[in-house]
Parts: C-alpha cells; structure tokens; sequence
C-alpha cells in the first residue's frame, strides 16, 4: 500500500490532474523487462530515465539478455515480465515455431533500423557491377551485385555465409527478401531440417547482435543483417559496408516489440496499460519536434547498462543519416521511427506480412486459409490494448487524439515500395506469397531436399 501512496503522489506530482485512481493501480507494481543492445530498446530506457514507468506506478528493472532465444525463454518462464522482442517471435512462439507459448503484443517499439552489412573483400567484389553517379554508388543497391563474390568464393571452395540474429528475426526475412529480389535463393527450412539452408546459394546462420562485427572481422561471415548500432560499428571499425537498410527492401512495418505472455496480459491488465501508456509517452518524445531529443537519447542509450556503444556511432543512425562506405554519410531521417507513422499500432497487417514470410520459407510447413492468416495475427498483435492505453492518455491530455488512428480496420494501405515492387496486401496473404518468384506457393512443402506440390 506505501508503494501504492508513493505511485499515486509521483503522478500528481508530475501530470497534475491525472492521478491513479484505486481500480487503476497496476497488479504488480515491480516489473522486470529483459533487452537486447540495440539502438531500439530506447523507449525502454526513455520511460526508465524520464520517469514515464513511475508515472503509471510502476518500478521498473531493464536486464540486458544474451540473446533473443534466452530472451524469449525469459518471458516464457516467468523470470522476465515482458520484454523488447523481435515483431516475428510472439508469433512464432504462439504457432509453434520453436518454443510453443502464446505471446502477445500492445505496443510495437519501432519502424526500421537495420542494415545488411558486407565485408571490405566482399565489397571490392560487388563494386565492379554498381552503377555510381556523383555520389558514389546508387542506392538501392540489388542483391544481384553480390554474384561476382558468390561465385568467386566458389571458384575458391569456400561457402559463402551471412550472418542474422534468429529465424524469425525481421534481419532473417529482410536478407532473405533483398537475396531473394537480386535471384539469389537463400534456402528453405522443413520440419526436419530447421537450418534454413535447404537449396541456399548463401548460408545463413544466427549471430547474437553484439557479436555480428567480431565474427565479421574473424572472417566467419562474409556479411549480416543486423539492427544498429552494429551496421555502423562495422564503418567505424574498417571491417565493413553497409549496402542496404530495411528502408529498401520492405520498408515501414513493426521491427520490435513489447512481448508478454498471454495469460500475464488477462491477468494484470492495469499493468499491462501502465507499461503500454509509459511506452507510447517514450516513443513520443524520441520523435517529438522533428527528433529534437535525439542527441539526447543518443547519450542516454550509450551507457554500458544499455547499448554500450560509441555515441558517436550510435548517432550516424539515429539522428537521420547513415554511413555506408567511411565517408559516405547520406540523409535517411526515417531510418529510425519510434513514434510518427503509426508507429507503435500492432498493425494486423504488418502481423500477416511476417506470417507470410514464415511460409514462403517453410517455417510454416503447410499451405493456410487467408482467414488463418489474419486470426493468428489479431491474437497477438493487440490493437485493442494499445488504443485502450492511447484513449486514457488522450482523456488525461497528455497526447493529441490525431496521433492514434482509433477507426482504423488493422491494416496498412496496399504497399509497393519492397524493393521487387511487387504489392503486398494484408487481406490478401496467398495471392501475394504466390506473387513471389522465389519462395514456396499454393500447396508446397519442402520434403527432404525437395520442393513437392
């Protein structure tokens, strides 16, 4: 109850007019998140440093995480309440894709902010084949550059492998697409065979983000997908190129989330508004008045309990612009979205897109109806919590009605701006898998080594 007192005269003290009213308090008030070291874990530490979490009544501890599959196994087993996740694995987790548990989501953390980073030798081998103008190389850049270093590393023996940070990782899907749109078959996975690598012309692995520019530099991969600031180490280290964002390939959709367990959602609903409330106050103010605080989050989040990377790397993304080659600094001011744009509306749509890409590789091993699509992706892509949490701080004040689209049907508008062109449909998930030239279709399965159906 002290705890409950002390909550309650943090928020008068602070809002003023909004205090907690009794059937509001959080069911439990001392939460631990888990994080990986990545640029967008900001609203976490952005609602832990500016009071958002205390706020809502809420004490808040942040415990970086390994990697996301001890992430994830975190939440599952309860040792962590919730927890920044990859937008991919609340829904493998509530389909049975490895570790079979039903998360959910009522807040996405972010739009874009990763990169596919090659290494310097691998550069040297796609330069010849780029088309350049004034400012160096054109941007996008096709995955088809990359067939003079495939097939000198064969002409070698050497297998050519890339690195990213989980199966159903955003970086997994987004090289995959980029590989995919230049011809390049990235592989298939099969319930036997889960590596992913079935028929690949390039091998791709998992390597924890920290770790993407040491293994890089060790000559273990030949390039990776990954979030920042690990894009831009690679620049500062001399080990690599960036080559292309995810603002190229399929741009605008969730990259992370807040996940939490299903039941720790229908049991402690005021708890999950508190964190919801304090999270979109977060994102807010890291895109508010044109990114004006982004220098400042820039130091909050290069403190060793968070990223623990150079701020002066860390800001080359986050201040809108990016280096690709040493030098070769370009303006990308969306490359990092917390709040405009939409951005932390669990989007049906952006759910179905992910689900769509689990099947085009096999990670769903059967063809699904349309409306299968779309019920997974409600059921863990929460709308209605996230504009529960964004009505009561309209009613309170603290943010404009217009910012939230509260009429909104769950789906973005038809997209064309993936890097193939080609049009992506939320209410439709079959027409657009078979839309895909490379990819499973209609009826297929991987069998063994082999595509049937």
């Amino acid at each position: 109850m002290i705890r409950k007192l002390l909550a309650t005269a943090t928020v008068i003290a602070s809002l003023g007019t909004t205090p907690l009213h009794a059937d509001t308090f959080p069911e439990i008030e001392e939460l631990t998140l888990g994080f990986i070291k990545l640029t967008d874990m900001a609203p976490l530490a952005i609602a832990y440093e500016r009071g958002y979490f205390e706020d809502e009544g809420l004490f808040v501890t942040l415990e970086a995480q390994a990697n996301w599959k001890v992430l994830l196994d975190g939440v599952i087993d309860g040792n962590l309440h919730g927890a920044h996740m990859l937008a991919g694995q609340p829904l493998a987790a509530t389909i049975g894709f490895g570790t079979e548990a039903h998360i959910v989501t009522p807040f996405v953390m972010d739009l874009n902010g990763n990169a596919t980073t090659v290494s310097n030798e691998v550069w040297e081998l796609m330069r010849p084949a780029l088309a350049t103008d004034d400012n160096g190389p054109v941007h996008p850049i096709s995955a088809e550059a990359l067939r003079p270093a495939l097939e000198a590393f064969a002409n070698q023996g050497r297998v050519f492998n890339m690195g990213m940070v989980f199966p159903v990782s955003t970086h997994n899907f987004e090289l995959r697409y980029w590989l995919a749109a230049g011809g390049i078959h990235p592989g298939f996975y099969s319930p036997d065979n889960t590596s992913g690598q079935i028929g690949a012309e390039v091998l791709l692995s998992v390597t924890p983000p920290p770790q993407m520019p040491a293994t890089l530099e060790a000559g273990t991969i030949a390039g990776y997908s990954v979030g920042e600031p690990w894009n831009q180490q690679a620049v500062a280290m001399g080990i690599g190129v960036p080559v292309i964002t995810d603002l190229d390939i399929f741009p605008m959709r969730a990259e992370k989330v807040l996940g939490l367990r299903a039941d720790f959602v229908e049991q402690n609903p005021n708890t999950v508004r508190a964190l919801t409330r304090a999270l979109i106050r977060a994102a807010l103010w890291l895109d508010e008045n044109d990114n004006a605080n982004r220098a400042e989050a820039v130091e909050i989040i290069s403190r060793p309990n968070y990223v623990g990377a150079d701020p002066a790397v860390l800001a080359n993304s986050m201040t809108g612009t990016f280096e690709y080659e040493r030098g070769d600094i370009r303006p990308v001011p969306d490359f990092n979205v917390f709040f405009r744009y939409n951005a932390n509306h669990p989007f049906t749509s952006d759910a179905v897109w992910y689900l769509t890409q689990m099947r085009r590789w096999g990670q769903i091993d059967t063809a699904q109806e349309d409306g299968w699509y779309q019920d997974i992706a409600q059921s863990v892509f929460r709308a209605d919590l996230f504009l529960e949490a964004a009505q009561s701080l309209v009613d309170d004040g603290l943010v404009p009605a217009d910012a939230f689209l509260f009429d909104s049907d769950g789906y973005r508008p038809v997209s064309t701006d993936a890097i193939d062109g080609l049009p992506f449909d939320g209410r439709q998930p079959n027409a657009y898998i078979d839309s895909l030239p490379i990819g499973l279709q209609g009826d297929q399965r991987v069998v063994g080594n082999a595509v049937q159906g």
